[in-house]
């Protein structure tokens, strides 16, 4: 760690002193300039207390922070005595604000990028910043932190050597369902995040259609209201009425048995019903003989069912 202590513990008030500097249990440490880039900080994704040194130290020695939400970041700020100039940047911004980060660090300047709470960029609408920073020649540089994802798959006692985060599901039901269907074919733990007014209706989906599987769900991760169940999707699905809502959810999910997973025939109609609205005949059925389980003739058969019943999008068939 670069920075240096004070001489002295400070009083009540923490006043700022002269230059760049923190605030870490009532003394107040230097921080030297940031070099010239985009620093990528990892900020706490509920405890504050999980703030690394070397983040406080380039947050108080960067020119400018670009943040999702200036209250929330001013939160961090503030509980560490720094003080900086913050920005906002955020997916309704982005096309105005990236060209003014671009031209800051043009001029040579030192810009941090954080979100809301957690890593940059995981669920969060840095990528462009950074394809654009690096496109233009300027130094990219990464301080890794907290991240609800890598918290709640070390909680769930599931598998870690290979899991694939999906981020958000989409919000419509018929959307969601294809989606998990689509999901059901990776040999891998799944990492979801979902938000409490939509965490019932997911549960019943994923049990529906991943089948007998390990699960836990993760709420308020580092926070005062903590939360994790283990269970069975489906007992996690059944007991989901009891769930408290408020908060932030990550949904882990663990991978399918070898060969354990055939999908029922509900939920093969619910996959061929929102492939059809969108694809062919032909390409509905090798998507639904993908991720089914099922044999191809019964699915093609199924198919040809629901399209007459509910014709596709082109009425196309197939040609066998």
């Amino acid at each position: 760690m670069r920075a240096k202590s004070a001489s002295t513990k400070l009083p009540g008030d923490l006043a700022e002193p002269e230059g760049r500097s923190f605030v870490v249990a009532g003394h107040r440490l230097t921080a030297p300039k940031a070099a010239p880039g985009l620093h990528l900080v990892a900020t706490p994704i509920g405890n504050l207390g999980d703030i690394t040194l070397r983040a406080l130290e380039t947050l108080a020695g960067v020119g400018l922070i670009a943040c999702e939400d200036t209250r929330i970041t001013r939160r961090l700020t503030e509980r560490y005595g720094i003080s900086a100039e913050l920005t906002p940047y955020h997916e309704h911004n982005a096309a105005v604000a990236r060209p003014r980060i671009l031209e800051r660090l043009a001029q040579g300047a030192s810009v941090a990028l954080v979100s809301d709470a957690g890593t940059p960029l995981i669920s969060d609408p840095g990528f462009k910043l950074v394809r654009d920073v690096v496109g233009a020649g300027h130094p990219v540089i990464a301080l890794p932190g907290p991240s609800s994802v890598l918290a709640a798959l070390a909680v769930a006692a599931l598998p870690t050597d290979r899991f694939f985060f999906e981020g958000f599901l989409p919000p419509k039901e018929t959307a969601r369902r294809a989606r998990i269907a689509e999901l059901a074919r990776i040999d891998a733990t799944l990492v979801l995040f979902d938000s409490g007014n939509r965490v019932q209706d997911t549960l019943r989906d994923l049990a529906g259609i991943l089948g007998a599987r390990d699960a836990a769900i993760c709420r308020e991760l580092t926070k005062l209201h903590e939360e994790v169940r283990r269970a069975p999707l489906a007992e996690l699905a059944e007991t989901a009425g009891a769930l408290e809502t408020r908060g932030e959810f990550v949904l882990v999910i663990g991978p399918p048995a070898a060969g354990a997973h055939v999908m029922s025939e509900s939920d093969l109609d619910e996959l061929l019903r929102a492939a059809l609205k969108r694809d062919s005949l032909k390409d509905a059925v090798a998507q639904a003989v993908e991720v089914s389980g099922r044999p191809r003739r019964e699915v093609y058969a199924r198919a040809l069912e629901l399209a007459r019943r509910e014709p596709s999008r082109d009425g196309d068939g197939e040609d066998r």
